[in-house]
């Protein structure tokens, strides 16, 4: 038996993500449980994501919300009482401009547009 090491660049990377993103899923849900993810909670329907967060003692001036692609960033800003920071990447990009934002109570309820598949195909004539 001889020992390769397996090299990643840039090109293969991408296509082992969804698998690498699955199998920490797998051993953080093993490992450590449904406790691990108290307070949050993700629905999804045909159209959206609903994440629901717990974020007591934060307010809506001190909270930032940022989207690019599939990959949403919730973090507040440096001189907030407290502090929080996290990232998720959905499975499909997201629609920023139908997406909304709601602090209530302690509770971040985010609704994710999912963004449709836009269609280039084109139909030539034949002459």
């Amino acid at each position: 038996m001889f020992f390769a090491p397996v090299v990643r660049t840039r090109a293969t990377v991408p296509a082992h993500r969804s698998f690498d993103r699955s199998f920490e899923r797998f051993v953080n849900d093993a490992f450590f449980g449904a406790g691990a993810r108290k307070g949050f909670q993700l629905d999804q329907d045909d159209k959206a994501w609903t994440v629901t967060l717990d974020l007591p003692g934060i307010a809506r001036e001190d909270l930032s919300i940022n989207i690019e692609g599939a990959i949403v960033r919730i973090e507040t800003k440096a001189e907030a009482r407290r502090q929080y920071k996290a990232a998720y990447e959905l499975p499909q990009e997201i629609d920023v401009d139908a997406t909304t934002a709601k602090l209530e109570n302690g509770v971040l309820t985010l609704t994710l547009a999912k963004k449709q598949p836009v269609s280039n195909a084109r139909q030539i004539e034949v002459k």
